[in-house]
């Protein structure tokens, strides 16, 4: 019962997390809020954004009520898992150290699944128009191109997100 609580748990505040975390790229990368994807992600998060961006005013492009709100969520899902685990929380150094590496993490993991799916559909569908591909060119580009400036691609094909996959991935594996 207690993996099933865990599982719960860990896929509530995930989905929570990733919507948060997307709508904040999204913002920084300049992604076009038009689409009904951001639409959605909008609707989703407005309910802890807004009361936030009251007393947290954006410094520049930087969201700061985002910011706080994907702190946040993961300095709860770390609650919430010791709590469904039986532990105690961890003191206040080490609760947020471990939600910032938590955060770290699934950008990481984030960008590496974006990446892999702009890849992808431009293989499938290239030039086609959807909101999904406008949203995962306007995430993906800006990791992309510095990649692309220094590796030239090979025969038309393109490979800086594969390139772009394997340093996530290594550091990924550094961070365990």
């Amino acid at each position: 019962m207690q993996q099933v609580l865990i599982f719960l748990v860990d896929t509530f505040f995930s989905l929570l997390f990733f919507v948060f975390l997307l709508r904040f790229l999204m913002q920084v990368s300049g992604a076009g809020f038009r689409n009904p994807l951001a639409q959605a992600v909008l609707q989703a998060t407005n309910w802890l954004i807004m009361p936030l961006r009251k007393f947290l005013p954006p410094i520049r492009r930087i969201d700061t009520a985002s910011v706080v709100a994907i702190f946040l969520v993961a300095l709860a899902q770390v609650a919430a898992e010791k709590f469904v685990r039986g532990g105690v929380l961890p003191d206040a150094f080490s609760w947020v150290s471990v939600a910032l590496l938590e955060i770290l993490i699934r950008v990481l993991w984030l960008y590496f699944w974006a990446i892999f799916v702009y890849a992808l559909v431009s293989m499938i569908a290239p030039g086609a128009y959807s909101p999904v591909n406008s949203l995962l060119q306007s995430l993906c580009e800006p990791i992309l191109k510095p990649i692309r400036s220094v590796v030239p691609a090979l025969g038309g094909l393109d490979l800086s997100p594969l390139i772009a996959g394997v340093i996530i991935q290594v550091i990924l594996i550094l961070l365990r």
